[in-house]
């Protein structure tokens, strides 16, 4: 089996988690408990892309606006098409980050870091720049580390012995009408 047919098999585990992550932190909220981290809210935003079927057959759709408009999304889960990609805020502590996450790669797009405090950068001290670059990649490998955190709690719920009762949670909150 090559990479593109092993990344299509397992497309369907970024779209799980993307649907799963949305009716967690609707469970909460907006909040999810995350071991050894505590609470981080989790907020879908603005934008969302679902998709049915394969290939030249396949249908997208863009659901876009306010949280509160995002019923137009869940309208489509209902009609049997997966979340494919998703504009997510999430917040822990004093950090916010802001991003897209595209199911199928596990692709990370647009991503908006948090305001650090802001310097004036004197273009003639490489250690500033080196500093402050630093201190974006750190915020980086942090919201990767959230969003591993995440995927690790889905993963451990999908193959956990309360799957089926899970499924059943969120097939109740998908077919729920606001």
């Amino acid at each position: 089996m090559d990479l593109v047919d092993l990344i299509a098999e397992k497309r369907f585990l970024g779209q799980e988690f993307l649907t799963w992550l949305w009716w967690k932190s609707e469970e909460r909220g907006g909040y999810v408990a995350l071991p050894e981290r505590g609470d981080v809210a989790v907020i879908f935003e603005k934008h969302m892309l679902l998709e049915v079927g394969e290939g030249e057959s396949s249908e997208k759709i863009i659901c876009s606006g306010l949280q509160s408009e995002l019923e137009e999304a869940r309208t489509g889960l209902r009609m049997g098409k997966k979340l494919e990609q998703a504009r997510i805020q999430l917040i822990q502590g004093d950090y916010e980050y802001n991003f897209t996450l595209a199911a199928a790669l596990f692709e990370f797009r647009s991503v908006k870091l948090p305001k650090t405090a802001e310097t004036e950068v004197d273009e003639k001290n490489p250690e500033e720049r080196a500093g402050m670059v630093l201190e974006r990649i750190y915020l980086f490998e942090e919201l990767l580390r959230i969003v591993d955190a995440l995927f690790l709690l889905f993963i451990e719920a999908r193959a956990g012995e309360n799957w089926r009762d899970e499924l059943q949670k969120i097939r109740a909150w998908v077919g729920k009408e606001n």
